[in-house]
């Protein structure tokens, strides 16, 4: 009785054994497994703290049988470098109570996003921005300000709708603006990649700031045009505080870096000017141009027409254009041109 119960015993612990050594090998080629894939992933994106399964933000191409490539929709018009160096920092003073209340918001909503991001720029203190913060910055940012345009346009097709009359041309404009504010976070997702706390903050401040939009244009929508254009203030601020800490040698990870295939092709970014400087120059000169428009349709009556789609009888004279040769950082005043 006694040796069947050893036998027993000593058959059953071999077979333990057995198995926790079959289970830590497994575990073990697993983890080397996840390893070597994080490894990779790293190389690639800046900073993560999601599993493999919630990245997959670009999933790869299917080779159909009929199309060979899907275009974007509003090409981007082409720039030279002058035009992109020259985009400065500015500000349009407020002129009315409207205008008051749109930037006061601007600053709240910038209040709440510098610590949503942890930004700080401030040369008298010690630095503390990097290149994750910096692209954690890019990618809250990008995804609030591709809101305006979107939350606009559709209200102004709903408008038009309801009153059976034409938009004058302002639904293509809007559409196209959020369309180019999404084209820069899809770049930058290309970079960099936030973890599941600041898409939590994404997924808050989106539902927030969407519906509140929502509303507000709803009830002026010349306030609204003021405010998006007081934040694009901003976004030009903030690439271009960017680039100066690049330039000064602060961010060692950017100086060889290359802008994604998506920015190349969406920019038409030429040989010789693909790097992550170029990258934000064509960024910041979007803003800029967003800051022309807004500012612009804040100056108009949501009855004129659009004057950045619009033909003048004198085209020799400085007017708005979907490109780049006039661009007016504090916007067109109505007088000017309608």
């Amino acid at each position: 009785m006694n040796s069947t119960r050893t036998l027993v015993n000593t058959g059953l612990a071999h077979n333990l054994s057995r198995a926790v050594t079959h289970s830590f090998a497994h575990q073990s080629a697993s983890n080397a497994l996840r390893c070597s894939y994080q490894v990779g992933l790293c190389a690639h994106r800046q900073f993560s703290t999601s599993r493999r399964a919630q990245i997959e933000v670009f999933p790869p191409s299917k080779d159909l049988p009929h199309i060979k490539e899907t275009r974007a929709a509003w090409p981007h018009p082409d720039m030279t470098d002058k035009q992109l160096n020259n985009i400065q920092i500015d500000h349009r003073p407020t002129r009315s109570w409207s205008d008051k209340i749109a930037l006061n918001m601007v600053r709240f909503l910038r209040w709440g996003t510098d610590l949503a991001t942890g930004y700080r720029h401030d040369d008298s203190k010690p630095y503390v921005m990097n290149s994750r913060k910096w692209f954690i910055r890019f990618i809250f940012l990008e995804t609030v300000a591709a809101v305006p345009g979107m939350t606009a346009g559709m209200l102004r097709h709903f408008r038009s709708l309801r009153r059976l009359q034409r938009d004058n041309g302002w639904i293509e404009t809007m559409l196209e603006d959020a369309y180019n504010e999404r084209m820069h976070l899809l770049t930058f997702m290309k970079m960099a990649e936030p973890g599941w706390f600041m898409k939590t903050m994404i997924l808050g401040a989106q539902g927030v700031f969407a519906n509140g939009f929502f509303i507000a244009y709803l009830m002026s929508p010349k306030t609204c045009h003021r405010f998006v254009g007081y934040l694009e203030e901003e976004a030009v601020k903030t690439y271009t505080f960017a680039i100066e800490d690049l330039d000064k040698g602060r961010i060692p990870e950017w100086n060889n870096m290359k802008a994604p295939d998506i920015a190349v092709k969406y920019w038409n970014m030429p040989e010789g000017h693909q790097s992550m400087r170029d990258l934000l120059l064509y960024v910041r000169a979007d803003e800029a141009k967003h800051r022309e428009i807004h500012h612009t349709f804040g100056n108009l009556t949501k009855d004129d027409p659009n004057p950045f789609v619009s033909k003048y009888k004198d085209e020799s004279k400085p007017h708005p254009s979907n490109g780049f040769e006039a661009l007016k950082s504090k916007g067109w005043e109505r007088e000017e041109i309608i």
